[in-house]
């Protein structure tokens, strides 16, 4: 991106940099995509001196252009418009192969809207195209109230500023699919560990079953109490993390990535649960390859879901912070802390002695493993207890260490 962005930069005309210059910058601060174009829109509109603007992409089915930003349309353009089709006069040529074209009588377009186009407000239409890679992504339209006129300097930025949009929308689906598969690995890592833990619980409620039964017969009450409280225990456990996967599955990370995940997370964590969460981030950036942000952020959430769920806390924060030898991920609460009887067990399953009925931190554990990192859990500062995730510098932005 960064590379292409330069090249664009590069071919500018004196004077007209500083607006690449902004595109650009924006462009690198992976914005969502529609405030992202309708930035551009009003440094367009201004460079231009138009009334009006509009982005338009194809659909992914190729047949029709539709309508993702834009600046001073009418209502009633803005919902005709929504989606036409991809062969619809100057518009379609312009997004059938990398040209700038004039739309002179703007009646044309009037049978979208259903009367005058803008009225009298619009005396015509300028098409761009949006390309990347030898292929149209879309264009962007400028409307002029009056019979404009605009140079061939002018025409060569505007051309311009479509090849830095086309990288955009290139981008926004590159990172499409990163998401798409993302997901898809996901959900796959979740239904083989949830297949595991449940098939260990359901072995065990099975194996319970019989000698229920024959506790039963024997009319042994004493038996037969506590393998119905083990079948019971073992159900309790099964329903548990049903409801966990069914969390996971609400709560995918964030397409923009780890921090927006975690910030997110933050956003809501009150009030699903009652204990305020702050994020305190020291590392500008974390360097970590898609596969490690997915596996960190399961581990902070199945920590915020331990203290959510045993500690009593009013507050918990997760800290990132990065020496030479390591990035640390820290989670910590303000809660019951080590001495209580549900934190010490926590305390035991990350020693690695993890009863049979809870398989949380076992994963954490797994997790971090993957990653070729550590995870300890002790008491924190001043009560509370603390969950550090220590991943070794050398590892982060491996792909190939999380898979």
């Amino acid at each position: 991106m960064n590379q292409s962005s330069q090249t664009i930069s590069s071919s500018i005309p004196t004077g007209k940099a500083g607006l690449f210059a902004d595109m650009t910058s924006a462009l690198a601060a992976d914005m969502d995509l529609a405030p992202l174009l309708e930035r551009f829109l009003i440094a367009i509109l201004a460079l231009a001196g138009a009334q009006a603007g509009a982005v338009r992409v194809l659909t992914d089915d190729g047949k029709s252009m539709r309508l993702v930003a834009h600046l001073g349309l009418p209502s009633n353009v803005q919902v005709a418009e929504q989606l036409v089709p991809r062969d619809c006069g100057v518009c379609g040529a312009a997004s059938a192969r990398d040209v700038l074209g004039w739309v002179e009588d703007v009646n044309t377009c009037a049978k979208h809207t259903e009367g005058d186009y803008f009225g009298i407000q619009c005396q015509r239409v300028l098409a761009i195209s949006l390309p990347h890679g030898g292929q149209v992504l879309g264009i962007y339209n400028l409307f002029f109230s009056s019979k404009a006129c605009i140079n061939p300097q002018m025409e060569t930025m505007l051309r311009l500023i479509g090849q830095l949009l086309g990288l955009t929308l290139h981008n926004a689906r590159v990172e499409r699919e990163r998401l798409r598969v993302t997901v898809m690995k996901e959900r796959q890592e979740m239904v083989n560990e949830v297949h595991d833990t449940i098939a260990q619980t359901l072995a065990y409620v099975r194996m319970r079953l019989p000698l229920l039964h024959e506790s039963l017969l024997a009319h042994d009450d004493q038996r037969s109490l506590k393998y119905l409280s083990d079948v019971k225990a073992g159900v309790g456990e099964v329903h548990d993390k049903l409801r966990e996967v069914m969390t996971y599955f609400r709560t995918r990370i964030d397409p923009m990535g780890l921090l927006y995940a975690l910030k997110g997370v933050a956003d809501t964590y009150f009030d699903r649960v009652g204990i305020s969460l702050e994020i305190h981030n020291s590392v500008p950036s974390l360097n970590l390859s898609d596969e490690q942000e997915v596996q960190v952020f399961y581990i902070i959430q199945e920590a915020l879901a331990n203290i959510a769920k045993h500690s009593m806390a009013r507050k918990a924060i997760v800290s990132i912070t990065r020496n030479p030898e390591q990035l640390e991920f820290r989670i910590e609460d303000d809660g019951l802390g080590m001495n209580d009887p549900s934190v010490s067990m926590l305390v035991t399953l990350a020693k690695g002695f993890a009863p049979s009925n809870h398989f949380g931190l076992e994963i954490m554990q797994s997790r971090a493993a993957r990653l070729g990192g550590s995870l300890m859990v002790g008491p924190n500062d001043g009560g509370g207890t603390r969950v550090r995730l220590l991943l070794p510098v050398h590892s982060v932005g491996q792909p190939g260490r999380a898979g």
